[in-house]
């Protein structure tokens, strides 16, 4: 459950954040997160909550603050990641994911996720619609298996981007 957790909020707090050149403006960005699955997060036992953070921290990330099933972070974007066609380097390598079949048409955007680690496995997709560059909003849904339970879910996220300089939060690795 942790690593989907982490996933969900990699796929949805990332994958949207920095799309494209003269798409996405460089600089911080809040991005909201909402799902189901996120609506749990309460009900994780307070030690496997702390693996979870610990298992963020080792991705550069730093947990979102989360409340009634939605997640809530900053993310910053370099201008070297907003200049990317395709941000795979989100996924690959990431809990096992890569991605397929990635593609961009002007403002919007689609690819096909595939993660294979020992403890979650599945499929996904994720598509998104930048409304200006200082705007976006996205969704990914994903069929899995996590320690062999299976698992569908789906996140909508939206980011707004707030400020030129990244002071605050590092970014992404």
């Amino acid at each position: 459950m942790r690593k989907i957790v982490l996933f969900i909020l990699l796929s949805g707090a990332l994958s949207t954040s920095s799309w494209g050149e003269n798409i996405i403006r460089p600089g911080l960005w809040e991005v909201t997160t909402k799902s189901d699955l996120l609506a749990l997060v309460p009900h994780i036992p307070s030690e496997q909550m702390q693996q979870l953070t610990k298992l963020a921290r080792q991705y550069g990330l730093e947990m979102p603050q989360i409340r009634n099933g939605t997640a809530t972070s900053n993310v910053c974007i370099t201008p070297e990641m907003a200049k990317q066609e395709v941000p795979t380097y989100f996924y690959e390598n990431q809990s096992g994911c890569t991605v397929k079949n990635a593609s961009r048409t002007g403002n919007r955007y689609q690819m096909e996720l595939t993660c294979d680690n020992p403890q979650f496995k599945g499929n996904g997709y994720a598509e998104g619609v930048f409304i200006t560059p200082e705007s976006f909003s996205g969704r990914t849904e994903f069929d899995s298996v996590v320690q062999g339970a299976p698992l569908y879910t789906k996140a909508d996220t939206e980011g707004r981007w707030i400020s030129e300089r990244c002071e605050v939060v590092k970014p992404l690795p």
